[in-house]
């Protein structure tokens, strides 16, 4: 399974602006770093919508499934890391 990064890119873009950027940070950062297995997941967190996904990422709510942990970890970490607009 080959997946593109501009089809990423464009499920990357969130209504909810502090996940916006959160994702566009770890798209430039880590995308390219990721296994095909880590892409798989990180497919299916995109599908999320951004009320269910937002609170794992800021860490408002405990991840439901453990094989997406090491995704939303490096979210967390693109999030703590990230420049001015992202809230802690």
């Amino acid at each position: 399974m080959t997946i593109h990064r501009g089809r990423v890119r464009w499920h990357c873009r969130r209504a909810l602006l502090e996940l916006d950027l959160v994702l566009a940070r770890f798209l430039e950062t880590q995308f390219d770093q990721l296994d095909e297995s880590q892409l798989e997941i990180l497919q299916e967190l995109l599908n999320l919508e951004d009320h269910e996904l937002w609170p794992m990422v800021n860490g408002s709510k405990e991840c439901p499934e453990t094989r997406w942990e090491p995704i939303i970890g490096m979210l967390r970490h693109s999030k703590a890391s990230g420049g001015s607009g992202i809230k802690q």
